[in-house]
């Protein structure tokens, strides 16, 4: 938390530069904004896009739609984003899976993650959850532990997809744990969360925002957390470190961006309005409420928390010798 708190400690300077920003850029938007999604309507990085367009769009007066392209663990919504004309009308949800994972698990890919892209900032970040079907039967970790320890290789946990922040942070588990548990990837949250509450897999690998509406409903039973404490949303879930398992840490964080080459007084517009957004209380209760932190920072920050997170995940990409190829 440290680390992260260090790298946003640029967003107290938002009142100074929003005046400069406003001051340089009259006229944009004059038009409306395409914010493109790389998932499907429904989870919880469409809830989040959603939650701060609204917001950034009553800011500036002007339509702020989602274009939600799911598939390929973001490839597509990121490829549509890097060849899309650079002046600020096309915005993008950049996760850890876009800008630092896939460059890691794939030989080749349709964008680059640095030269096609201008951080503006991140946004928020969430933390990854363990949850089991209601009808597996299991109804804490100590349950699932034993049960995995007892039977490798028997049960399956599903997650938004190849390469995304839950697939790699379930290989961080099982590599320090040993235990093994086989992986079946979905294009996005929501239809993942729609076959484990149904039964169809019994584990799930999933971020708090697009758990808790089915945790609260008793659609889903939450085993672990893998954040460094427990959070106040899910007060009586354990994680992984009291579990006895250390070093396991891992969350899905949301940053904004843009074709490389937008004009920067158009950059520094976005972040203005992103961080007003992200920093207004109504829309910070109504992340809260779905387990999202709320992490706003300028462009630097973003780009030396991206730096960060790549030196860690591609080791263990690298130790563990995964790839999607």
């Amino acid at each position: 938390m440290l680390r992260l708190m260090c790298f946003i400690r640029h967003a107290l300077l938002l009142a100074l530069v929003a005046t400069a920003a406003h001051a340089q850029t009259p006229n944009f938007p004059n038009k409306p904004v395409k914010w493109v999604v790389g998932y499907p309507a429904g989870g919880g990085t469409d809830f989040l896009a959603r939650s701060i367009a609204a917001q950034m769009s009553t800011q500036m007066g002007q339509a702020i739609l989602i274009d939600n392209r799911p598939g390929a663990g973001a490839i597509i919504g990121a490829d549509i984003t890097a060849k899309s004309p650079a002046d600020g009308y096309t915005v993008f949800t950049a996760d850890n899976g876009v800008l630092v994972y896939n460059p890691a698990l794939y030989k080749k890919l349709p964008y680059d993650p640095i030269k096609d892209f201008a951080p503006i900032g991140l946004m928020a970040r969430a933390p990854l959850l363990i949850v089991a079907a209601p009808n597996a039967g299991i109804k804490d970790a100590k349950e699932l532990l034993e049960y995995v320890k007892k039977n490798p290789g028997k049960l399956s946990y599903a997650t938004p997809g190849n390469g995304s922040p839950h697939h790699l942070a379930m290989e961080l588990f099982k590599g320090r744990s040993g235990l093994s548990v086989v992986h079946v990837p979905y294009r996005g949250a929501a239809p993942a969360v729609q076959d484990v509450m149904g039964g169809q897999v019994p584990l799930m690998m999933i971020d708090t925002s697009s758990g808790m509406p089915h945790i609260k409903a008793g659609k889903l039973v939450p085993l672990a957390i893998l954040s460094a404490a427990r959070i106040p949303q899910l007060p009586d879930v354990p994680t992984l470190a009291e579990l006895g398992y250390k070093d396991v840490e891992a969350y899905a964080w949301q940053g904004l961006v843009v074709p490389a080459h937008t004009p920067k007084d158009v950059q520094l517009k976005l972040n203005v309005e992103m961080q007003a957004a992200l920093n207004n209380p109504a829309v910070r209760k109504k992340l809260f409420d779905a387990a999202w932190e709320p992490v706003p920072s300028d462009a630097a920050a973003m780009a030396a928390y991206t730096a960060a997170e790549t030196r860690v995940w591609h080791k263990l990409i690298k130790d563990q010798g995964i790839s999607l190829e």
